[in-house]
């Protein structure tokens, strides 16, 4: 077993502690104790309206997401890879709210004018 006090020497160019160079210490069968490098942790994607996690898709790093297949990159529905399912029918659900609102403005504003139609030959003959 090696003394706890035993120094180790980077394996690569960068020879300072920064996020990027983060090693492991590991034991070699011959006894020895090296460094090995460590991967970044990926965050994952998320939804760009609420912040959540994207469910269905894996945490990579941007590298590995470029060598993954498009159907691997994204959910089989609309704004799949982007937006999360609550999202998506909250937009859905306010689209069609939305155009509910201006065909009642229409349906009202058509009784408007078919009020103000039977209204002004009456007006108008009285007026003569």
């Amino acid at each position: 077993m090696a003394a706890t006090g035993t120094r180790l020497t980077y394996r690569r160019q960068c020879r300072y502690n920064t996020k990027s160079n983060m090693q492991r210490i590991l034991h070699t069968p011959g006894g020895k104790l090296v460094y090995q490098a460590i991967q970044k942790k990926a965050k994952g994607p998320a939804c760009g309206d609420c912040g959540k996690a994207l469910i269905g898709l894996p945490r990579l790093r941007p590298m590995e997401y470029r060598r993954l297949k498009n159907r691997e990159k994204r959910v089989s529905r609309a704004y799949g890879g982007s937006r999360c399912a609550h999202c998506v029918r909250n937009r859905v659900v306010r689209a069609f709210l939305i155009e509910e609102q201006k065909c009642v403005k229409q349906v009202l504003a058509d009784k408007l004018s078919q009020v103000k139609k039977e209204k002004e030959p009456a007006g108008r003959k009285s007026k003569k």
